[in-house]
């Protein structure tokens, strides 16, 4: 028998309910469920209308929602994207814009910030800020490799101090910069000093220019004669002599009662600090020592883009800066080798244009493909099932690419090991790059069977038919005599241990520049 519902049961009241809201309207389904409202105002009405929570939110479809997005042009508001400029395309035929790459890769164009060498400047300033604020004397050697900032970061220390006293209301002190193997002999230093101090007098008699700066020196001088001098000497490696004695009088200027000197000695050997610097302690007149080590791959790379930033079109492709920035880390740290290797991979690419503009069939529509592109498409071409190598994008032709720098870096960074390297046949290089990925694991040695698995697997993974075990072992004898590899002594030839002879580097470096060895390499 079918049940009667009961007027007390939350169906009952439910559907009770319902029938009241159709009648009356005065409520409506909110989240499923329902409750009474107030009897509503035509001023709510209106304000109803306008605002988005007294009506059920309908869904939309993905593209209503992108169109209908706080920050879409349909409110009114568009997308601000001056913030992230997008470069054009570079044109190696432009003669004005690889002027403007030469330009702004040429070691004496002058960057318009210093960077990564800001903690060295500062250290600079503040100790030439104290002897201007307290017109006290004081010495200071800054060393470090070539080509590590040491001379465009006192540039810009100098130019610092002169604004700063200025803004302090101090005098600024009179600045003297000189090269030192610019000097006839290593006395005329002293003659130069004196000049600045007093231009017009003559020196008269037997009394050096020496003698006369210590004279100066001793005695108060005049207010209009008393200002401070920042004197800079750039290659002061030039000053020493055998006994030392012109380096030590140039620092012992600072030992004077009224000397008002600020001496900044800056030299590439750093052991020379050590040398000189018990001496001249013993005389009280020990400088203060900042150091500019050499450049990490890191801050290689940043000072590089920075350069670059002036350019409105990227002309190097990431991969290319990074594999010289880590190249001349490694070899050292020197940025004025950086900057002439992407000079060299620039006048790479320039003549590759020369040779490809007189060649119609690898010129089209005004652009151009190297030789070596070309060689790279037909290889591609040949091997397009399961083939490791990859076409070049159109953007990838108007930037200078990895083949370039690998190219201008071997130039650079001529090696005996290299040179051995890359002329090797093909089958020899892959068992170097086999050797390579296997003793990255931690391995120092491995046994010839081993690694011609590994040699096997990457042949494999190129479609590239891989040799038979006697020839195989017959090249691993060729590696041992070229002194690449050390092959054990053992009655099983499978069964000889294999070492590496050569650094991991010098082999990925030698095969960075065939794209199929740099994918097997990474």
């Amino acid at each position: 028998m079918p049940a009667i519902a009961d007027r007390n049961s939350s169906p009952f009241k439910e559907k009770v309910a319902a029938i009241k809201s159709d009648k009356s309207g005065e409520t409506t389904r909110s989240n499923g469920c329902c409750t009474p409202q107030k009897r509503r105002l035509r001023s709510d009405e209106a304000a109803a209308k306008e605002s988005p929570l007294s009506t059920p939110m309908k869904l939309k479809s993905p593209r209503r929602r992108l169109n209908s997005s706080p920050n879409s042009p349909a409110n009114g508001i568009k997308e601000d994207f001056s913030e992230k400029p997008v470069k054009k395309n570079w044109n190696p035929r432009d003669v004005e814009q690889m002027r403007a790459v030469k330009e702004a890769l040429h070691v004496s164009t002058p960057p318009s910030t210093v960077v990564c060498r800001e903690d060295e400047q500062r250290r600079v300033l503040e100790f030439c800020k104290a002897c201007v604020e307290q017109e006290k004397a004081g010495s200071l050697y800054v060393c470090g490799c070539p080509g590590t900032g040491k001379s465009l970061s006192m540039e810009k220390v100098r130019q610092q101090v002169i604004d700063w006293a200025k803004m302090e209301g101090l005098q600024p002190p009179e600045v003297l910069e000189m090269n030192c193997t610019s000097l006839a002999n290593t006395s005329e230093i002293f003659s130069k000093i004196l000049g600045k101090h007093q231009p017009k007098k003559k020196i008269m008699g037997s009394t050096s220019p020496l003698q006369h700066l210590q004279n100066l020196y001793s005695n108060k001088q005049a207010p209009s004669s008393s200002k401070m001098m920042l004197i800079i000497a750039d290659e002061l490696d030039y000053l020493i002599t055998k006994d030392r004695a012109v380096l030590h009088d140039f620092f012992m200027l600072t030992t004077f009662p009224f000397s008002r000197c600020i001496l900044i000695g800056i030299a590439n050997s750093i052991d020379l600090a050590d040398r000189f610097l018990p001496r001249l302690q013993s005389l009280n007149c020990k400088p203060m020592v900042v150091t500019f080590r050499a450049y990490s791959k890191d801050q290689i790379l940043s000072i590089l883009q920075e350069r670059l930033l002036v350019l409105p079109y990227i002309v190097f492709q990431q991969q290319a800066l990074e594999l010289c920035a880590r190249k001349v880390a490694a070899a050292s740290g020197d940025m004025r080798k950086a900057l002439c290797v992407c000079r060299s991979a620039v006048e790479i690419l320039e003549a590759e244009l020369r040779e490809s503009a007189s060649n119609e069939s690898l010129a089209s529509e005004g652009e151009c493909i190297s030789r070596q592109t070309a060689s790279s498409l037909e290889i591609f071409r040949s091997q397009e099932n399961n083939s490791p190598l990859q076409l070049l994008t159109h953007h990838d032709i108007f930037q200078l690419r990895i083949e370039h720098m690998a190219l201008a870096l071997s130039k650079t960074f001529r090696s005996p090991i290299v040179d051995t390297i890359q002329s090797l046949p093909q089958h020899q290089q892959i068992i170097l790059c086999s050797a390579v990925k296997f003793f990255r694991g931690g391995k120092k040695d491995t046994t010839v069977g081993e690694l011609n698995k590994s040699y096997i697997d990457i042949c494999k993974s190129a479609v590239i038919p891989p040799v038979g075990i006697l020839e195989y072992l017959s090249m691993c004898r060729v590696l041992n005599d070229q002194g690449l590899f050390k092959l054990g002594q053992s009655r099983d030839d499978k069964s000889k241990r294999v070492t590496l002879k050569v650094d991991e580097a010098d082999i990925s470096f030698a095969l960075q520049g065939v794209r199929f060895f740099r994918n097997c390499l990474q």
